[in-house]
């Protein structure tokens, strides 16, 4: 039997071919036998996006929303169907929840580094001061008034 991240895989191949009710299926099928895989509840909220069916999008968006509330995408993902479905207000609201939860929730070290591995950035250079006077220009002492 094939593992939930395969399956999950496929649904995504059927969602980037533009096969929506594929896609849908698929996802559901996933959630089905893990209803806390949040990738695929996610996805399933685009997917209905993509079909126009806002109203389920948003539906499956609050439900990738009790999962994780304070996940950017969720708040994206959100804000997007709100604004599609024409409710403004709340899809600021969300575009907006969206924005804090990325200022709690800095993006996590690349795959395969933790943060023990970063290195400090070093401190910028200094500064150079401007010269106290500015040197002359010896080139214009010695130009006779009216030549150019």
């Amino acid at each position: 039997m094939e593992s939930l991240q395969d399956r999950y895989d496929e649904a995504m191949y059927l969602f980037s071919a533009a096969d929506y009710p594929a896609a849908i299926a698929a996802f559901q099928s996933i959630l089905r036998d893990d209803p806390s895989y949040f990738d695929a509840q996610l996805s399933l909220g685009m997917a209905h996006c993509r079909m126009g069916d806002f109203e389920l999008a948003v539906a499956e968006g609050h439900k990738a929303e009790k999962m994780r509330p304070k996940d950017p995408l969720v708040h994206t993902n959100l804000s997007l169907f709100y604004m599609k479905s024409g409710d403004k207000t709340t899809a600021e609201h969300h575009g907006l929840q969206a924005r804090i939860a990325s200022w709690r929730n800095p993006e996590p070290p690349p795959a395969g580094q933790d943060s023990s591995e970063l290195k400090m950035a070093a401190p910028p250079a200094p500064r150079m001061k401007p010269p106290e006077k500015f040197p002359d220009m010896p080139w214009k002492k010695n130009a006779p008034m009216g030549r150019p």
